[in-house]
């Protein structure tokens, strides 16, 4: 079970002891073990995954490859069904844990590193070197963009260290962010499977984005993909990102077909490609819910795909917080609200945080009511660059709005609620579904 460190300091009233159990069973229910266990399994030479039958009798090896923050996690728990039956493989991530027989390769989020570009150019080499007959299951999870950087063309890591934190920087959403990075890359935008192919490829996904579309999901390795260099130039020019001359070279070249596109959906080396989302956002979601329920309270989904600048997003859950008080609407307390997607933030000032904890803050300046609790994570513990999965606050979080609004505009969001022990910390979680909200109305 995740540990929120110091929690019983963090549930001072009944509200915060609700919203810290629902975002702990949120994050809980995501974990790799749990979900591979309900959905992955071997009966003799058939491997099921979901609805799916794959025959492993006459396939020379079984191997796993992939990356992101949970990778080593999901293969430790398919090494736990396959058994002898798995013969090795690769996961680069920034989390790793010992998997029987595969080599779990450390690598840096979220700015890529060296150690991550020589641990994705082990994970190529190793895709190289499966047979025709090989059945290859494509671990990918959230952060899988930020572990797995491979420098395409002329490009350094220096360009790609330029490009991503100005890319995060930007308020960009995800979509946008990974139009880019799968066209400077040498791994993502289904160019892993064209490393793989021709062996067949079962890709096996933790989703993180909004809409649980394949091709963003750590930038899509083992997919199709459907933007294209004009695309990520594009992005460069509508969100104002100051990205190195050598990017937007590379990326112009491209559009002027100087350079291959990457594999789209027709492309041959996903003749024998099959993708599977194991879980997402919706995943944690229900498992909040069904805590709220059980102790009494209305849940109610707000929404699962919520995307937007945090603070705006803050702004609103204060406000509905304040209309169930008032009128009852759109539900009845006690009730739990709940919220998942991916937030994004326009960095302008130097302060220090991430999302979850500008959108918590946002709430408590803009004004929760007396008997409340809005506690907001990133699953895989880690929001922004701060080592805090997000925090908890109510209405006795923020007693100056004046200096609440001024962290804002400095984005010190996490400086702010340190200082108001509102902070929460978990470490790496083992997962990664995005965002988890519960807004507790007692």
């Amino acid at each position: 079970m995740v540990t929120i460190r110091d929690r019983e300091a963090r549930e001072t009233t009944s509200a915060r002891e609700t919203a810290l159990a629902c975002v702990a069973a949120g994050i809980d229910a995501a974990r790799p073990e749990r979900v591979v266990e309900g959905c992955v399994s071997l009966d003799g030479d058939d491997l099921r995954v979901g609805a799916a039958t794959y025959d492993l009798a006459g396939r020379d090896e079984v191997v796993v490859l992939g990356g992101g923050n949970a990778a080593s996690q999901v293969a430790r728990a398919l090494a736990g069904v396959l058994g002898d039956r798995l013969d090795g493989g690769a996961v680069v991530t920034d989390d790793p844990v010992a998997v029987p027989g595969v080599d779990v390769l450390e690598s840096d989020h979220p700015v890529p590193s060296a150690r991550g570009v020589a641990a994705t150019e082990r994970l190529l080499a190793a895709a190289g070197d499966c047979g025709p007959d090989a059945l290859v299951l494509a671990v990918l999870t959230g952060g899988g963009s930020a572990v797995l950087p491979a420098p395409a063309g002329d490009l350094t890591l220096d360009d790609l260290q330029a490009a991503t934190s100005a890319l995060l920087d930007s308020g960009a959403p995800i979509h946008d962010v990974n139009a880019v990075r799968k066209h400077v890359s040498a791994v993502k935008g289904g160019r892993l499977a064209r490393a793989i192919a021709p062996a067949q490829v079962v890709t096996l996904a933790f989703s993180d984005v909004v809409g649980d579309d394949l091709d963003v999901i750590a930038s899509g390795p083992t997919v199709p993909d459907t933007s294209t260099y004009g695309d990520a130039l594009a992005v460069l020019d509508e969100h104002d990102v100051d990205a190195p001359e050598t990017i937007r070279d590379h990326l112009q070249r491209g559009a002027n077909g100087d350079r291959p596109e990457t594999p789209t959906p027709d492309d041959p080396v996903f003749t024998d490609a099959t993708e599977h989302v194991l879980a997402n956002g919706r995943t944690a979601l229900d498992a909040a819910s069904a805590i709220a329920r059980d102790r009494g309270y209305e849940p109610l989904l707000l929404a699962a795909e919520t995307e937007g600048e945090a603070r705006e997003v803050g702004g609103v859950h204060a406000a509905v917080a304040r209309e169930i008080r008032a009128s009852g609407n759109p539900v009845e307390p006690p009730a739990v609200l709940l919220s998942g997607g991916e937030l994004t933030v326009t960095v302008r000032g130097t302060g220090a945080g991430g999302p979850n904890q500008e959108c918590a803050l946002a709430a408590a300046a803009a004004g929760l009511p007396g008997d409340t609790a809005f506690a907001c994570v990133d699953t895989d513990g880690l929001d922004g660059a701060r080592d805090a999965a997000g925090a908890v606050v109510d209405d006795e979080t923020v007693e100056d709005s004046a200096s609440a609004r001024g962290a804002l505009g400095a984005n010190d969001a996490g400086g702010f609620l340190a200082d108001r022990n509102a902070l929460l910390r978990t470490g790496p979680t083992g997962t990664n579904v995005n965002d988890l909200r519960v807004l507790v109305v007692e």
